[in-house]
């Protein structure tokens, strides 16, 4: 399977609700540490032995083991994503939270500027077309799309993803991807003021 994604435009609007991405985070760091342990242990029985048809079936195990570890990782973000969704909505309409927000968005014209991801949008496609798991995509068509809309904090983080498509396992898969994001945005400001704002990103992966 071959997959390419491909990002169109990016629309801002205002938004409001705190949420972090630590569920997101450690999830991968246990799994990116299992893996680092299984290739560590592979690669000294590959070393160890001499006779070639062992050393492919080595190379065979160790990629159906990682292929299970992604799927498995896979399931624990998704638990990840239900968790840190049910939370946002609870603070939603919790009106003892702090820093739950009903003001109007402000125009783009009273921006003393956007928020932007580090190394620019270019860095923030490779980075979630690298975190994306396709593996989980069930896809019905060559062609699978979807608008994702984020918030970026006034702290720069990120905060209620959600992605609407046509294809359920798609637009989930693009919501991790997004939490999974290891960097936060420079926020935007008005008047030298950090403010709230959403983003909408539509996206597509091709499958051939």
């Amino acid at each position: 399977m071959r997959n390419s994604l491909i990002f169109i435009l990016l629309f801002i609007f205002h938004f409001s609700v705190a949420q972090q991405n630590e569920e997101f985070q450690s999830v991968k760091k246990y799994f990116d540490y299992q893996r680092f342990m299984l290739n560590d242990q592979f690669k000294k029985r590959f070393d160890e032995e001499d006779a070639i048809e062992t050393k492919i079936s080595i190379k065979k195990d160790f990629s159906e083991f990682m292929q299970k570890m992604d799927s498995i990782q896979n399931t624990a973000l998704i638990g990840a994503l239900i968790k840190v969704k049910n939370r946002e909505d609870l603070q939603r309409f919790d009106p003892t939270k702090k820093g739950l927000s009903t003001q109007n968005s402000p125009e783009k014209s009273e921006l003393s500027s956007e928020a932007k991801y580090p190394g620019g949008f270019n860095n923030l496609r490779q980075q979630v077309a690298g975190l994306f798991y396709s593996g989980a995509v069930l896809a019905d068509q060559k062609t699978l799309k979807a608008v994702v809309a984020f918030v970026v904090e006034r702290d720069g983080s990120i905060t209620s993803v959600h992605a609407e498509g046509n294809n359920t396992s798609f637009n989930r898969q693009a919501e991790i991807a997004m939490y999974l994001l290891p960097d936060k945005f420079d926020p935007a400001y008005v008047d030298g003021t950090p403010v709230r704002y959403r983003f909408r990103l539509p996206l597509a992966m091709n499958f051939e």
